[in-house]
């Protein structure tokens, strides 16, 4: 049998819509590939004149409200676009590390929200502070890149779900996951009037949208439902647009999630989201995951940490994450 080469392997990998982590590190990889291979080509043919800064200000959202009437586009774009290798690499790695909890505990498609609408409400943030604050009068022509809103709103996320959540860290061993985002934020907080001052506004509008969006969750509120929608309907518009004559069209309409189960065992909390899509429903038959079994899995997770679970509890966190 011939083995497959790594391109079908990465397409493989691409195409798991379960598994929306690894899509949106491969895009923000690939990205970052293609953008700087472009400029060694150029270079090389002695054709480099700022191309790469004049990309990432098309593709980065601007300071000045004008700016955006111009680039629209801009406010999604710039949280897949890095200005150097160790700005992609920290954010990747962190995304990778925290983002992994929160797809194990709400699913993918609530991830993929979560970083998206993050990376939205950063992007506003920084739009608005460059626009009230006279520390950046004469600076609107400036621009934001990065993932960094979309990755802190994930770790604030996690950190609202399940605050004692154990992370290891390089050099100083297990970590309640509510103390590394309390040391991002007030970070933030402490250079918010620094060199990057626009960046960490757009940084603490990603945290606060991590807060609120856990918040809503378990009030029964789904913040980043619109999104969750329209990646659902997405294969369907593609086909239609394709072969208009088939399908039906679906809905994009507003509702409400289920409330947000909380799983509580002594100070230590586990969650795991209801509604449809997520763990407290039902699968049928031999599929279904029951919510005793869902709470014993969280209760350890919150206690010992993900790594901690034998096959058979990740395989019942997998199923609950696919309802």
């Amino acid at each position: 049998m011939q083995q497959s080469s790594m391109l079908d392997e990465l397409k493989d990998t691409f195409r798991r819509s379960e598994n929306r982590l690894n899509q949106l590190i491969l895009i923000n990889v690939g990205v970052f590939l293609v953008m700087n291979i472009a400029v060694v080509v150029l270079m090389l043919f002695k054709l480099q004149t700022g191309w790469y800064e004049n990309l990432s200000r098309a593709l980065g959202v601007p300071a000045s409200w004008l700016g955006l009437l111009e680039r629209p586009w801009s406010p999604i774009t710039y949280m897949f676009i890095h200005s150097d290798f160790f700005h992609l690499l920290f954010n990747m790695m962190l995304l990778y590390g925290i983002g992994n909890i929160l797809q194990s505990l709400l699913g993918a498609r609530r991830l993929l929200a979560v970083y998206l609408a993050g990376g939205l409400a950063g992007a506003l943030v920084f739009i608005l502070a460059f626009n009230v604050f006279p520390l950046f009068e004469g600076l609107r022509g400036h621009y934001a890149v990065g993932a960094s809103a979309s990755v802190l709103a994930v770790v604030v996320g996690v950190a609202t779900l399940s605050p004692d959540y154990p992370i290891r860290l390089f050099l100083f061993g297990n970590v309640r996951i509510r103390y590394l985002a309390l040391i991002m934020v007030l970070m933030d907080l402490l250079f918010m009037a620094g060199s990057n001052a626009g960046g960490h506004f757009a940084h603490l509008g990603g945290a606060v949208f991590g807060y609120v969006y856990i918040k809503r969750l378990q009030n029964g509120q789904n913040l980043g439902l619109w999104i969750e929608q329209f990646f659902e309907a997405w294969p369907g518009l593609v086909d239609r647009i394709r072969r208009p004559s088939l399908g039906k069209r679906r809905s994009f309409g507003r509702g409400k999630a289920g409330p947000l189960k909380v799983v509580k065992s002594g100070s230590t909390v586990g969650s795991m989201a209801s509604g449809r899509g997520d763990a407290t429903n039902s699968l049928a038959g031999s599929n279904r995951v029951s919510q005793q079994e869902i709470d014993a899995v969280l209760d350890k997770i919150s206690k010992k940490g993900y790594d901690s679970l034998n096959a058979h509890e990740k395989e019942i966190l997998f199923r609950a994450s696919r309802q």
